[in-house]
């Protein structure tokens, strides 16, 4: 009998989650779900982010049924490999990490003050709360705990600048075989992207593969400097655990 693979790719926002999901969904043996506790949280929380109204009524919005149904059988049945892009700052009700077991764990992380400034171009002001560096960590902590190493952790600007041999690692890391369709997809949106892809992913449904990434730190008001330095102190604590390329 073929294993069943679940992943849990735990990512804070703004931080190339959505191509990383496209960069899965090339696999023929993989299929993906785009942050399904997102309706739950709005509903939960009563945060007003756009579309939410819409968001809402288009999901399920029931912590434990969205976790049974992560947990259950895949959603196309000739696939091999569940993908699922989870957002930590959403885990605000009844449903963490410690209720996927059996699933195999990453982070994808980046640098907050890339993320609060790609939130600014939004113009959508953010918490330091709403950017879920706090959660991510203490879900990094718990891998730690519960397998006595550290999970696969993976900077979204070393993926950028090294897509195949960090995709590569991450696959090793995963426990999956590599396969090379992983580096392109064809632009667009997809079934399979959350309602609110014509919000979020305007940038990314042009893409045909990761392209390097911004360098130059950005600038940040006053505001926007306190929030980047809540989220520092957890940020450099999960890079000093991050997955790199051996030379």
């Amino acid at each position: 009998m073929t294993e069943i693979v679940r992943i849990a790719m735990w990512s804070g926002p703004r931080n190339i989650s959505t191509a990383m999901m496209r960069s899965f969904d090339a696999r023929k043996d993989t299929c993906v779900t785009d942050e399904p506790f997102y309706g739950a949280y709005l509903e939960h929380t009563g945060i007003k982010q756009p579309m939410y109204r819409e968001i809402i009524d288009d999901m399920d919005c029931d912590w434990e049924s969205v976790c049974t149904a992560m947990n259950g059988p895949l959603p196309q049945a000739d696939k091999t490999i569940w993908y699922q892009k989870h957002m930590p700052f959403h885990m605000t009700g009844p449903i963490g990490i410690r209720d996927f077991p059996e699933h195999r764990h990453a982070f994808l992380i980046r640098d907050p003050a890339f993320v609060i400034a790609s939130y600014a171009a939004k113009r959508i002001e953010v918490s330091a709360a709403e950017l879920g560096y706090a959660k991510q960590w203490d879900y990094i902590q718990y891998c730690c705990d519960r397998d006595g190493e550290a999970p696969a952790i993976f900077d979204s600007a070393h993926i950028l600048a090294e897509p195949e041999p960090m995709l590569r690692l991450l696959c090793q890391k995963l426990g999956i075989p590599w396969d090379a369709a992983m580096l392109s997809w064809e632009p667009g949106y997809r079934e399979t992207d959350g309602i609110w892809a014509s919000h979020w992913y305007n940038q990314v449904i042009e893409t045909t593969g990761f392209s390097a990434s911004v360098s130059k730190p950005p600038m940040l008001n006053s505001a926007q400097q306190q929030i980047n330095a809540e989220c520092q102190p957890f940020y450099e604590k999960m890079t000093l655990l991050k997955m790199v390329v051996a030379d």
